[in-house]
């Protein structure tokens, strides 16, 4: 089943020739080298590409063992480029291969060749690349699929859609399978058996148990304001643990250098500052939250949150948490300062949305509830309430707007109605 992933073409054909290192990046299992070895390779293949002229090295794969060797892989590669046509290099999960950087830097310096890699580890991959090649690596991160591009393949409508989807995710492979047993043991078992022990082999963890516990508190707390004091104080109340702040703050970066988790700052949208902790963590793929969970908080509206958050990151946007400082009277005439929050803060350039997520807005006072810290922003930049309910976009007297889940995740232009 063929799922096209248009974006991620279209962000690799804009950068082809840019005598920099494309680095694909993304959480296993999401389509890296679906892009790269299928889609993009079928591409150069259409524009008249000769075959002999495309190298491709799949690093994970057992019989390119040697090949993870930096002196025996440019060999390899020099044998194969015999004239000087443009020749392009695809590498896949290079993180395996021993001093890549070098390997890297060698293969920027031959002027007929045009560098694509993958890799599925941040601290090992993009942060070095930046380090190593002073803005000569161009990085073009994945996402696990969107609800549009899963719609693409699912045989429903859109609402059955939804309900698979926020349950089980968007990694492409558990999107075609059939039967909800064997989407939930997919997840399971990868959860555990891929990205679990990959982050313990890598990072050389001796104290499993509270990676997982770790793991366990940030998945049923998506959404909610955390730090790693908080989370301490969860450990010795809840699971009777002593373990460290240190600990904790190293473990969470694990999370996030293995694009399991992302975390999102809060923004002081009056005073025009980040505030520091506490922050909110989100999931890169819901499907996965849910499996560590055993799909027993399958709660929508922290999941539709999270979905949101992911729809921004995938269009390219910054994301951050806003909030407003207010101050209100008291009926004793004494002054107090409340602080508002706005779900998102969604910042790509020029452009700037104030998002409010509200899995329902039954009555007026919860309208009111929702637009309170909206109101409040006095810039000219759009304002949204994305609600689960089933409405035609429209635009109140405050001038925000208020449109369906549906319409935001599957229309291009949604931001602009």
């Amino acid at each position: 089943m063929l799922i096209a992933r248009d974006r991620y073409l279209d962000a690799l054909k804009i950068r082809m020739h840019n005598n920099m290192i494309k680095v694909i990046t993304g959480i296993r299992r999401c389509g890296k080298s679906y892009l790269v070895f299928k889609i993009f390779k079928g591409y150069l293949l259409e524009i008249g590409t000769p075959e002999n002229h495309i190298i491709s090295i799949e690093l994970d794969q057992r019989k390119n063992r040697e090949l993870r060797n930096p002196d025996a892989i440019l060999e390899y590669i020099d044998s194969r480029m015999n004239d000087d046509e443009q020749y392009y290099i695809l590498l896949d999960e290079v993180q395996m291969l021993k001093e890549f950087e070098e390997v890297l830097n060698s293969l920027l310096h031959i002027q007929n060749a045009d560098v694509y890699v993958t890799g599925s580890n941040s601290k090992f991959l993009t942060k070095d690349v930046i380090t190593e090649f002073r803005g000569r690596g161009d990085e073009v991160h994945i996402y696990p699929l969107s609800f549009k591009e899963f719609m693409e393949v699912y045989e429903g409508d859109q609402y059955k859609g939804w309900a698979e989807y926020v349950t089980y995710g968007g990694l492409p492979l558990a999107a075609t399978m059939k039967t909800d047993e064997q989407k939930s043991q997919y997840l399971s078992t990868l959860f555990d058996e891929t990205y679990i022990k990959d982050i313990v082999e890598r990072n050389h963890i001796e104290k499993i148990q509270e990676l997982n516990d770790l793991i366990n508190i940030i998945a049923s707390n998506i959404g909610a304001l955390s730090n790693p004091s908080k989370i301490k104080a969860t450990f010795k109340s809840v699971i009777q643990s002593d373990i460290s702040l240190n600990t904790i703050r190293q473990y969470i970066e694990y999370l996030k250098d293995a694009f399991l988790v992302n975390e999102a700052q809060r923004y002081d949208v009056k005073g025009r500052k980040y505030i520091g902790t506490p922050v909110k963590y989100y999931f890169e793929d819901v499907g996965l939250r849910n499996a560590r969970l055993g799909f027993r908080q399958v709660e929508e509206t922290h999941l539709m949150e999270n979905i949101i958050y992911n729809e921004f990151k995938v269009r390219g946007f910054q994301v951050d948490i806003g909030v407003v400082n207010k101050r209100e009277r008291m009926s004793s005439g004494v002054t107090t300062k409340k602080q508002l929050e706005i779900d998102f803060i969604a910042t790509q350039g020029s452009k700037k949305y104030y998002v409010q997520s509200a899995y329902s807005i039954p009555d007026i006072e919860k309208m009111r509830q929702e637009k309170a810290s909206l109101v409040n922003v006095k810039d000219s930049f759009k304002k949204i309430i994305i609600v689960k309910d089933i409405i035609n976009v429209r635009h109140d007297e405050d001038g925000i707007t208020i449109m369906s889940i549906y319409d935001f995740l599957l229309l291009n232009n949604s931001l602009d109605m």
